[in-house]
């Protein structure tokens, strides 16, 4: 459960309408490594947390990435708000403009649907932890894209802010990662899925590896 607060992580104040900066920075909406694919892929991964200490690292930060989204809708909005139809041709957005007026879509930059394989959700603590490491070097990679296309400082603030979270996530993934290897009594952690495989046995100090000692279903 979460409580909203009515106000921005990082405000958002731009004075004039730019529709070519806004198809680019749309891209952070609902793009491939954009805050929509960050926010649904931790907070789907988070059930398959052996740790509630690792869980609760994915939740604060899947609940973060909807605040980021917000603010980047926020730009969006802000740089397409009252375009005049000559504004709209003119910035390159009438196809954009034709489904949507300037209404916010999830799309990437080059025009793509958002889409659920944007992410994925593994059920691997050590398989989705490895995404999120990589989801997020790709999103301060876009975020290091746009700053080089914006001079607008009042754009280019808010952008600086997002990617500098980027790299704060990258480090607690990173920290959450060495949590989940550090509880796993295996020196060959890759070998097995300690979400799925790893059940403790009562009789004994040591966690038993299921790959090793149940039947396959299948023959």
């Amino acid at each position: 459960m979460w409580n909203y607060e009515k106000r921005l992580q990082y405000p958002v104040n731009i004075k004039e309408n730019n529709p070519k900066l806004a198809k680019v920075i749309m891209s952070q909406f609902g793009g491939p490594d954009g805050e929509l694919a960050a926010s649904m892929r931790y907070l789907s991964q988070r059930y398959a947390m052996p740790y509630k200490e690792v869980m609760a690292t994915l939740t604060d930060i899947g609940t973060e990435e909807l605040a980021h989204m917000e603010m980047i809708s926020a730009i969006v909005h802000q740089l397409t708000d009252k375009l005049t139809p000559q504004e709209i041709i003119d910035g390159g957005f009438a196809d954009y403009y034709v489904d949507h007026t300037v209404g916010l879509w999830p799309q990437a930059a080059g025009g793509v649907p958002f889409t659920a394989t944007f992410f994925q959700s593994k059920g691997d603590p050590i398989t989705d932890l490895h995404e999120d490491l990589a989801a997020e070097q790709k999103a301060r990679t876009t975020y290091d894209n746009i700053l080089r296309l914006v001079g607008d400082c009042e754009i280019r603030d808010v952008i600086k802010f997002l990617r500098a979270r980027e790299i704060v996530h990258y480090q607690r993934f990173g920290e959450a990662l060495r949590i989940v290897q550090d509880k796993l009594d295996s020196k060959n952690f890759y070998a097995f899925n300690p979400a799925f495989d790893v059940k403790k046995d009562k009789n004994c100090h040591k966690s038993c590896n299921n790959l090793n000692v149940k039947k396959t279903l299948y023959k």
